[in-house]
């Protein structure tokens, strides 16, 4: 008896052993998979081969972020950007080929959740907003790229839009340049009031979470609302909200 009992508590000690090991194998595996879940795939589009390795030595050094490929047109742009499925695009305007505002575009039209960041040296007077309308989800120019890049592109993989604070004024400049359209029905009536805040929120260039704490809602019940706005309105991406926010005059020019 005294052996037999002795053999069973080799077992049982055995058997605990096995489960601890399987359990620290278990706990690695997730913590592996969820450290690999959190890497932001990033494409780089610039015809400038100096300009690309500078870039991806900034971004590879910031933790989470990946440079998955590099394009030096707007065609390998989009044929990377299919293939390869980034988080972000970092597009140039002006290359050879079809050029970055074509290629966001089309990048956008595929709708696989690429957010197209543009970078260049352009001035936003010009390109903000064709870039937006294309489907560009922001605009950071290459002098200050060292400075804002990586904010940018972080506010633009949680699906935000990335705006420098006179982008409002330029924009409402740009939609009075071409000229008001009567529509006959108000598509803000499909809105409630809480819709509306959350909408002109979004269009000022605020976060989730800052959207939260100054209507104090959580940033997951404002994703709700943008869920529910966008539904309302027939929209697909945050973008359009800025648009649609600067055709019905939910902002104002300071």
């Amino acid at each position: 008896m005294n052996g037999l009992g002795e053999l069973s508590a080799r077992v049982a000690r055995g058997s605990r052993e096995i489960e601890i090991h399987q359990t620290i194998g278990l706990a690695s595996t997730v913590a592996a998979r969820r450290d690999k879940a959190v890497t932001m795939r990033i494409l780089l589009v610039d015809d400038h081969a100096v300009l690309r390795a500078g870039l991806k030595s900034l971004l590879e050094a910031e933790a989470g972020m990946e440079v998955v490929g590099e394009a030096g047109t707007g065609e390998e742009a989009i044929e990377l950007a299919e293939r390869m499925k980034p988080d972000v695009v970092v597009m140039d305007l002006s290359m050879p080929g079809i050029g970055g505002l074509e290629a966001t575009r089309r990048i956008a039209e595929m709708d696989q959740g690429a957010r197209v960041l543009v970078l260049t040296m352009h001035g936003e007077e010009e390109h903000l907003l064709p870039v937006l309308e294309a489907g560009g989800s922001g605009y950071v120019n290459k002098r200050s790229a060292d400075e804002e890049l990586i904010e940018a592109i972080r506010t633009v993989a949680r699906g935000d839009v990335f705006l420098y604070p006179n982008a409002a004024k330029l924009l409402l400049q740009g939609f009075r340049g071409k000229g008001e359209r009567g529509e006959t029905e108000d598509p803000l009536d499909r809105l409630t009031d809480r819709e509306r805040e959350v909408l002109s929120q979004t269009a000022e260039g605020y976060s989730s979470a800052e959207i939260g704490k100054k209507l104090f809602i959580s940033p997951k019940t404002v994703d709700t609302y943008r869920s529910r706005i966008m539904e309302k309105l027939g929209l697909h991406h945050r973008s359009e909200l800025v648009r649609f926010a600067l055709q019905q005059g939910l902002l104002k020019a300071e």
